[in-house]
Order: C-alpha cells, then structure tokens, then sequence
C-alpha cells in the first residue's frame, strides 16, 4: 500500500517512511532469526521470502517459471555493476547488491567458524549482528516492486548503509585489538566497501528518480 500524506496528496518521503520503518523494526528481527536458521539451507531465499510475506501461497511453480527464464537471460547479468536500481527489477534474492551484502554474512559466519573466540568479542558481534542487518534492510529495499515507493527504499537503504558502517567500525576495531589478521581485515574491508558503495549507488539512482517525478525531496 503506497504510502500517502493526505494534507499533500503526495508520495511519502524517505523522511516520512523513516519514522514509519521506526516502528517495523520487529520485521528486521525476524529476517535475521530466518537467516540464521535457514543459513546453509539449499532453498534458503525461497524460505525467507515466503516466511516474510514475500510471496503469496501458490506462487511458487511462477516463481519456477520466473527463476528459469532469469537463467536463460542472465548471460550478461554478471558485469551488472552493484547497486544499479536497473538490476532490482527482477527481486531482491537475485540483485547483485543484495548478493554482495549476503556474501559478507556467510564470509564473516566463516570467519567466526575458524577463531571460535571472536564469538563472544562485542566488536566482533557488533561486526556480524549490523552486517546481517544490512542484508535484511537491502532485502526489505529491494522486495517491493511497487515502483512509486521511492521513498520507502530510500529510507530502507539509509538504514542498511548505517549498519554497513557500523560494521566498518567494528571491523577496524578487531584489527586494532589483533583479533583478526591484517588479510582478514582487508579482506573484509573490501566486502564492506563494494556494498557500501553499492548503496551509495544505488541511493543516488533513486533520488534522482524521485527528484525528476516530484521536484524535491
């Protein structure tokens, strides 16, 4: 349902669609719940996306149908620069942003795995709770194909670029303290840019979209 201000008739913007987001954050807490339960589950995005609301019941032999015409079209998918609002048409379970972003997760859970320490260090909880935190609000971004929601993805990834900068922080942290090596470091250093870049991105692709139909945010 779009979102409205009656006094204006005008679409909400990423300001107004804050204030709403304030109160949803309990969506978030449950994307995250379902990414770490379903994290090595072969179906995993299905799982999330039907157990968020994402799909309708019955769905899922289109959902089929859609996935095999994706990879019969996606020959070129892959120089798709991260972030491109062009590459969100499709879902958010197969933009490359979202990817990037999810990527970072299933790095730092390995990163975890191979120094069981760094599971009770708070910079290196802060790093991975903010980096799932992000994924969550890029899929929350990227789900609604309701084009005339601008605001509302711009808001969502305001909220995903705070956590990827948080996370940025804590990583700097845990190279500091020597919890991780300087290759980790870079290693997730490099991750955590490309998606905050993505972000930046794609941000920018939206406002100006919103700024070409509306004249101001």
């Amino acid at each position: 349902m779009a979102g409205y201000d009656p006094e204006s008739e005008r679409a909400w913007d990423e300001y107004q669609w804050e204030r709403f987001l304030q109160q949803q954050d309990q969506k978030t807490e449950k994307y995250m719940e379902l990414l770490e339960k379903y994290l090595d589950h072969p179906d995993r995005d299905r799982i999330i996306a039907r157990e968020m609301g994402w799909t309708q019941p019955g769905e899922s032999d289109e959902w089929e149908e859609e996935d095999d015409r994706l990879i019969e079209n996606s020959s070129d998918s892959d120089d798709t620069a991260p972030g491109s609002a062009l590459d969100a048409t499709h879902g958010f379970e197969d933009n490359c942003l979202y990817r990037a972003a999810f990527e970072l997760t299933v790095w730092i859970d390995q990163l975890f795995d191979s120094n069981p320490a760094l599971q009770n260090d708070p910079a290196a909880v802060k790093l991975a709770t903010h980096a799932a935190l992000a994924s969550a609000k890029l899929a929350a971004a990227l789900s609604d194909d309701d084009v005339d929601e601008i605001g509302m993805t711009i808001a969502y990834l305001k909220r995903a670029l705070k956590a990827i900068t948080t996370s940025m922080d804590a990583a700097a942290q845990l190279q500091a303290e020597a919890l991780i090596t300087g290759r980790q470091h870079g290693a997730v250093q490099q991750r955590l840019f490309q998606v905050r870049d993505g972000i930046v991105t794609l941000m920018g692709e939206y406002r100006g979209e919103w700024l070409r139909r509306f004249g101001s945010l």
